[in-house]
């Protein structure tokens, strides 16, 4: 007897199988048919070597593996197609829950008769119920990097979605010097809500997330946005020139295809006075990456106060001294709290003098990306070296900063 059909022959005397569970033994030996068929090819071929032993065929009432689960692919893919009307998508697919009894069913079919080629019957559910789907809905099945996947539990046929979340790049000026770019939890409750923050939840009530991202996710229905940006300015720095590239993400988007222009519009009326947003495209998860892996140069213009008179030749000079500068900077005292005490070594690309008093200084810097700007120009008590401060000998402070220019791949120069 062939070892195929002697197999089959073996697992049809142990338990009643249905077509789909005998043929999915054998998926691996041949491709081109469904395990349908296969089984049903099979269970011919045991019928007739038993018939030339004058042995019974064999029988089917229940299939002792599945309980004839197989029977029910309409129902469970009309119960999908019911729960993917909900929401927009162009790809999708199908995953089940199967119940543990029939895995373990399963798995010990396969110690008593092999399982090298066989193929789990997960598998064989997804794919089969995502063929109804498919011819249904006229959306393709992409099994890398789907828009939706709509999970099957095959024991109560409940569908549940897993929505793929939308990614948009932009970029963002900011003008107030009191925002912060992201959602900032309250630090007394953690964002639970409390007497500090006026049970909002929030150390700062607007943020460039929100001003963005609570419209973005309103019209994509969305169930929340996260703000992957390209570095971050202080709170009470301006970002302006191009602005500073970002990707914004919707979690859950019932609807995937958005009008972006009309999105900008909301936002940047929304932000009026405090931020706006240009250049709204899809974006992907790939694309946050590279955003954050970044390390984009930048150019800022910081007002300086000095506490007392300089010199403007002194000045000159220092400035010319710490243009092309290499600068040793331990983890400033301000951040010291939330960050490691690291000595970082950070470059100094350029560095201009464009106003200058008795007490003020307008400078032009370009720098490294993870300079710290403000302890450049005080020294920091000495945490930075060499610093603006240091060099003339006076004590300077940052009054006001602006980041001006993010040397991105759009702003190269």
């Amino acid at each position: 007897m062939n070892n195929i059909v002697a197999r089959a022959d073996e697992a049809l005397k142990a338990h009643d199988l249905c077509d789909h569970c005998l043929g999915r033994l054998f998926a691996h030996i041949e491709t081109g048919t469904t395990n349908q068929e296969r089984g049903r090819s099979m269970r011919v071929a045991v019928t007739l070597e038993r018939s030339a032993r004058s042995e019974g065929a064999p029988e089917h009432e229940m299939c002792w593996l599945c309980d004839d689960m197989f029977d029910s692919l309409p129902r469970f893919a009309e119960a999908a197609i019911e729960k993917l009307g909900a929401v927009e998508y162009d790809t999708f697919l199908i995953g089940t829950k199967v119940d543990p009894a029939v895995q373990d069913r399963e798995e010990q079919l396969w110690a008593e008769v092999g399982g090298d080629k066989a193929e789990p019957i997960k598998a064989e559910l997804n794919r089969e119920i995502g063929k109804i789907v498919e011819a249904a809905v006229q959306k393709e099945v992409e099994f890398k990097s789907p828009d939706v996947v709509a999970l099957i539990d095959t024991r109560f046929g409940h569908v549940d979605l897993d929505i793929a979340p939308i990614f948009f790049y932009g970029r963002y000026r900011k003008y107030s010097r009191e925002i912060p770019q992201t959602r900032w939890p309250c630090r007394m409750c953690q964002g639970k809500g409390c007497k500090r923050c006026g049970d909002t939840g929030k150390m700062y009530q607007v943020s460039v997330q929100e001003i963005l991202g609570d419209v973005m996710r309103r019209e994509a229905e969305g169930a929340d946005h996260f703000f992957h940006g390209m570095g971050r300015e202080d709170i009470d720095a301006r970002m302006l020139g191009t602005g500073r590239p970002f990707v914004i993400e919707i979690s859950e988007p019932k609807k995937r295809a958005l009008d972006l222009r009309r999105i900008e519009e909301l936002a940047n009326e929304s932000g009026r006075g405090l931020a706006d947003f240009s250049g709204l495209r899809k974006s992907t998860r790939e694309e946050v990456r590279q955003i954050k892996a970044a390390t984009p140069d930048k150019v800022y213009v910081a007002e300086i106060r000095t506490r007392g008179k300089v010199n403007k030749d002194k000045v000159n000079e220092v400035v010319q001294s710490l243009r092309q500068a290499r600068i040793i900077q331990q983890t400033p005292t301000r951040v010291a709290h939330r960050r490691a005490d690291l000595a970082r070594e950070r470059g100094i690309h350029d560095l201009q003098l464009l106003e200058f008093s008795d007490e003020r200084l307008v400078l032009q810097l370009r720098t490294e990306s993870g300079t710290y700007v403000k302890e450049f120009v005080s020294g920091d008590d000495g945490r930075t070296k060499p610093s603006l401060s240091g060099e003339i000998g006076v004590a300077c402070e940052v009054t006001a900063l602006d980041v001006v220019q993010i040397i991105d791949n759009a702003n190269e120069g």
